[in-house]
């Protein structure tokens, strides 16, 4: 389920929107944290191509797949 956009709320906290539609908020802190820090939250995108949420210019990526079933779950 690729990522459609996506917004920074407080600290690790997200909302995603999925292409499919579904709106998940989600702390992706257990994630990421160990690979991103707090200041560095700010350099996430999104990969058109490939729907991943993308961090420290491609450096940290969430696949698709593995970000929307940690999220749902």
């Amino acid at each position: 389920m690729k990522l459609q956009n996506f917004t920074q709320q407080d600290g690790y906290r997200f909302e995603l929107v999925f292409k499919n539609g579904e709106i998940k908020n989600a702390d992706l802190k257990n994630l990421i944290g160990h690979y991103v820090e707090l200041n560095e939250l700010k350099t996430a995108r999104i990969d058109n191509e490939w729907g991943c949420l993308e961090f420290k210019n491609g450096c940290v990526d969430i696949e698709p797949k593995t970000l929307y079933r940690y999220v749902t779950s």
